[in-house]
């Protein structure tokens, strides 16, 4: 055998292993592809969640809104729902920062057909069912309620749209009354 020949026996060879370890490794990238698939649809689920602008929770005062990061949202009896405008402005949106988003989005729990936007000097404040929702800034983990009747006009909102206007303590001694009773 010549020495062309044999070089060229020996690149066919080296072609034909290239082709076989290729033919092999198809088959685990496809299960990787699937992998990656189904690690992305769960990130995207995950993402979803956390990009919430409104979800609901529970507290002592019942389920009520609340905003992505878990924080309690309140409504100021003084605005009007519906009418487009906030009534707290400067000081009080100080205190009372206004929910913001330019396209809010909700998890499960949240009626989307009540979630909508006015504008603000800042960008669009979201509303549910016609009340822009604010923050409060004493409240400092997810689960404080501690805006729950300030002044008689700041108040959770439920799932429903409406204020719920119950004591914090009241809802707390209600809540020791059932434990008392076995909860009957």
């Amino acid at each position: 055998m010549t020495r062309s020949a044999r070089t060229l026996l020996a690149a066919l060879a080296a072609l034909l292993l290239l082709v076989a370890a290729c033919e092999e490794a198809e088959e685990p990238a496809d299960d990787v592809e699937e992998d990656l698939e189904e690690e992305v649809d769960e990130d995207a689920e995950e993402d979803a969640a956390e990009d919430a602008d409104l979800a609901v929770a529970d507290s002592d005062l019942g389920e009520h809104l609340v905003d992505g990061d878990g924080m309690t949202l309140y409504v100021f009896l003084e605005d009007e729902p519906g009418s487009g405008e906030s009534a707290c402005v400067d000081e009080c949106a100080d205190n009372w920062p206004p929910l913001m988003a330019d396209d809010p989005a909700w998890d499960e729990g949240v009626d989307g057909d009540l979630v909508d936007t006015i504008e603000r000097e800042e960008g669009e404040q979201v509303t549910y069912d016609g009340w822009p929702l604010y923050g409060w800034v004493s409240d400092e983990e997810p689960g404080d309620v501690t805006g729950q009747g300030v002044e008689d006009v700041w108040y959770v909102v439920s799932p429903e749209g409406e204020a719920i206007e119950a004591d914090v303590e009241a809802a707390d001694e209600d809540d020791e009354d059932d434990e008392d009773d076995g909860g009957y």
